[in-house]
């Protein structure tokens, strides 16, 4: 019944074990005996569900879910031991079987409201408790072939959408209206409906089609490019205004399948370059990308990333529209992705961390010239000892048409 309906690959038991355990490690050498996992990401990577639940792992017992609403469906796509439970009473009564006097416990401090934190505390007796938010991040900074299996899925819906917008861009139309088309396309053949992204009010839509004037405009994400929309209620996205020849069109889409995510940006023209600021960004663009592809793999420093491409922008005395303008500048050139749209590594001039193997990050290189356009690239990598490996197979080249 369920494989007509549903396309989804469960979390493997071994993985989630995996998982549980590097967890594990990371809580013994801290002295945290019981960590309570709140966020549905988190829940979903530890116990391969996302029902209405709380995720108990102790460090000296097995891992177990308690679950609130809908158990049968939990049960069926989580390998965990469950319990279910109605309301908070019957949660406390669970949750004090673990309890160690003195003991420290876990949680996910960067996203807990402090009301629920505050519910958590006199749970757990007053005990202290820790922040596990960039433990748990620098766990699923590495990817499992499993993790690489589903974003390359992922990616093959981008794929899918830049092909297809060769046909929907076109003279005329509304940005509105070719993200919708696109949208649609991308839902058709397997997109997951939304992206997650992780933070206080970090809210993003899964495609962007900017173009022109519209691409120039800032807004409150951490992003270089966001975008008018359709209103100020969003303050980002595509908008009304319609395409014209000469003048570059950024699409910028999320692909998701299965709870993964991609990031990846193409830029196409109807007819030749109205502005010729607009095709050296983007040239400059294509150059930073093949210089850190040339280069990067497990052991770069992600300082050296971002000071490679910074010094090519100021080369090409671009340097003012490099990732943003003004005000709207942001400070990184890629990021990480997996669940969320904004993993480890983090691509800026001041981390100084290293590559891993296993790790996936955007690379986008972008420019905004005020008042003219946007040109630039986005490309999504997995980190391999012998270097890069491209996580789509869609040219990267202007689309000309």
């Amino acid at each position: 019944m369920l494989e007509s309906i549903s396309q989804c690959e469960f979390t493997p038991e071994e993985e989630i074990r995996r998982r549980i355990e590097k967890l594990k490690e990371q809580m013994e050498k801290r002295g945290i005996y019981l960590s309570v996992i709140l966020h549905n990401v988190h829940i979903f990577y530890l116990a391969g569900t996302v029902q209405k639940s709380v995720l108990l792992i102790p460090l000296e017992d097995e891992a177990v879910l308690l679950v609130e609403k809908n158990a049968d469906r939990a049960r069926m796509e989580s390998p965990l031991a469950q319990i279910t439970f109605k309301g908070e009473r019957e949660l406390r009564t669970y949750v004090r079987k673990y309890l160690v006097r003195n003991g420290k416990c876990g949680m996910e401090l960067d996203i807990v409201p402090f009301s629920l934190y505050d519910r958590w505390r006199r749970m757990l007796d007053g005990c202290e408790i820790e922040d596990i938010s960039k433990v748990l991040r620098e766990i699923r900074a590495i990817k499992s072939e499993f993790e690489i299996s589903q974003i390359k899925k992922s990616g093959q819906i981008a794929s899918l959408v830049f092909s297809e917008a060769r046909k929907i861009l076109k003279e005329g139309e509304r940005e509105v209206d070719i993200a919708a088309k696109l949208e649609c396309i991308g839902r058709m053949n397997g997109h997951q409906g939304f992206i997650r992204m992780r933070g206080l009010n970090q809210e993003m839509m899964n495609i962007y089609v900017l173009h022109g004037i519209s691409a120039t405009i800032p807004s409150f994400g951490d992003v270089p490019i966001s975008g008018y929309g359709t209103t100020h209620a969003i303050a980002q996205g595509p908008s009304l205004n319609r395409i014209k020849r000469g003048v570059p069109t950024l699409i910028d889409y999320g692909g998701g399948y299965n709870g993964y995510v991609t990031d990846e940006t193409r830029l196409f023209i109807i007819g030749e370059w109205e502005r010729e600021i607009l095709k050296k960004a983007f040239d400059c663009s294509y150059q930073i990308v093949n210089e850190v592809y040339s280069f990067a793999k497990e052991g770069t420093a992600a300082i050296e990333i971002f000071e490679r491409a910074l010094t090519l922008a100021k080369e090409a005395g671009l340097e003012d529209y490099f990732m943003g303008y003004g005000q709207a500048k942001v400070s990184f050139v890629g990021h990480g992705f997996g669940l969320e749209i904004n993993e480890l590594p983090v691509i800026t001039g001041r981390h100084r961390g290293e590559l891993k193997e296993g790790m996936v990050f955007a690379f986008e290189p972008k420019f905004v010239i005020p008042g003219v356009g946007a040109s630039g690239l986005e490309v999504d990598y997995i980190v391999r000892k012998w270097g890069l490996e491209r996580v789509t197979d869609f040219p990267l080249e202007v689309v000309q048409l």
